[in-house]
């Protein structure tokens, strides 16, 4: 399926989901609902066959499913503030940074909202320039 956006790309995410049913999708939803609760203008997109993304003048960020792990990829997570210690993947890179997201782990939402909040104004502040 081609790259899409809005309604489209929430239609094959809410089907992801759905497809998965189990862990993955319940984890790949809670993240998504939080993305929502700290990113309200946030666009949701499908590419890359099959990834959803969110964006909001950039993209935030990546919602992979693997068999192991829900991975949460911030295309630009080495310039935002992690003071919870989200970050756990990709730490060796100058750009992105990722959260892998575990059987049985509980997700810090109040973090995970801070991180996507600071990752929207990181976004917001690089489109003024």
């Amino acid at each position: 399926m081609t790259p899409t956006k809005t309604a489209d790309a929430s239609a094959l995410i809410d089907g992801r989901i759905a497809e998965l049913g189990d862990w993955r999708g319940q984890t790949l939803a809670q993240v998504r609902a939080l993305i929502h609760e700290a990113a309200p203008d946030v666009v949701e997109e499908w590419k890359w066959r099959g990834v959803p993304v969110w964006s909001d003048h950039g993209i935030l960020c990546t919602g992979e499913t693997y068999k192991a792990v829900v991975k949460l990829t911030f295309a630009n997570g080495a310039e935002l503030p992690d003071p919870a210690g989200l970050f756990n993947s990709s730490l060796d890179g100058n750009v992105r940074r990722a959260i892998d997201l575990r059987e049985g782990e509980t997700l810090d939402a109040p973090a995970l909202k801070a991180l996507i909040a600071a990752a929207v104004a990181r976004n917001r502040a690089k489109k003024k320039r």
